[in-house]
């Protein structure tokens, strides 16, 4: 993110009721910058990887309408968009130090002031200081279309220590992280279509809870997040692995909220498959079993079986406790 404009939007890169783009950059995003990215003032950053780490890079982008409903609180926005990139960081086991954030915002759209940009950088500047990041650059243009906003995360890890998607085993555990189906669920509450009195879907919806800090490495055998469905992303995680996997339906966790909601098949096959999670799949040997509840347990995360890697028969296989095949119509979200 720097002063300097691109030469198509040099004039029209944000709305009228907009300042002009070297204003709108000091006053929302310079105070987020961390050193590398030497005051927002030149063309890229500079820093130096940390001696004997592996770089992580991730990005992750959000769209109006598709993402984040229009009337969303602004800082929630924000971030919903690092917390989603710094999930990706905790699936592989790094540690996250910075980010970089393109947005094109559109031209003709008043909503998008000053005042709208305010509380999201208020809300990107709590979550710098929770999760210990800063802001290293980006760039910034203008759409005749919606808000669409790119972040990229940047993280190390111990070399040879990332966890990736291609390492399960057959006969190893199916595990995840949390509670499922609050984000898909907490999107329903927000468009009025469920109830939900305590607020705690909307709230999963606004604001996922990556879980870094969790040092897997020598545990599972293989991790990703799930934010497409639970379904489709043991899909991946199997598909990569070269296996299939086995899940039991009635062992998925859910929260006491989703649980007030759910109270048939079709209401479970959207917790299933709605997406907006980020929660961790692991996949993890029988004999790391304690460790691995050991582990969760000191950090106070909650982690569930729900269950295991096969080798005869590839695909997802959703059964019930009594091995009855459970319905399901889709698999997760698709992005095309």
């Amino acid at each position: 993110m720097t002063d300097r404009p691109d030469l198509a939007s040099a004039t029209d890169s944000f709305p009228q009721t907009l300042p002009d783009e070297f204003s709108f950059i000091r006053r929302h995003f310079r105070r987020l910058a961390g050193k590398d990215a030497l005051d927002l003032t030149d063309d890229a950053a500079v820093f130096t990887p940390s001696p004997g780490k592996e770089m992580v890079i991730a990005a992750d982008a959000m769209v109006e309408g598709v993402h984040f409903l229009p009337d969303d609180p602004p800082d929630t926005v924000g971030r919903k968009l690092l917390r989603a990139n710094l999930s990706d960081m905790a699936a592989m086991g790094a540690r996250p130090f910075g980010w970089l954030l393109t947005l094109a915002c559109p031209k003709a759209d008043s909503r998008y002031d000053d005042a709208w940009f305010e509380a999201f950088s208020d809300g990107l500047a709590a979550d710098q200081a929770l999760f210990g990041v800063s802001l290293l650059g980006g760039d910034t243009t203008s759409t005749r279309g919606p808000l669409v906003l790119s972040l990229t995360i940047l993280g190390n890890v111990a070399p040879g220590h990332a966890l990736r998607r291609n390492g399960a085993q057959e006969g190893d555990g199916l595990w995840v992280t949390g509670t499922i189906g609050d984000g898909a669920l907490g999107l329903l509450a927000l468009q009025g279509k469920v109830a939900d009195p305590t607020g705690w879907l909307a709230e999963r919806y606004h604001l996922p809870r990556p879980r870094l800090g969790l040092d897997l490495s020598g545990i599972a055998h293989a991790a990703m997040d799930v934010s497409d469905g639970l379904v489709q992303d043991v899909g991946h995680l199997a598909r990569e692995s070269g296996l299939g996997a086995r899940l039991d339906v009635d062992s998925v966790p859910l929260s006491d909220a989703a649980r007030s909601i759910v109270t048939d098949d079709e209401g479970l096959a959207l917790c299933l498959t709605g997406g907006d999670d980020y929660e961790l799949l692991l996949a993890v040997p029988e004999d790391r079993t304690t460790a691995l509840l050991s582990h969760c347990q000191e950090r106070n995360i909650a982690v569930t079986r729900i269950g295991e890697f096969v080798g005869d028969a590839p695909g997802v296989h959703v059964v019930r406790h009594d091995g009855s095949r459970f319905p399901l119509h889709r698999q997760g979200w698709s992005h095309f």
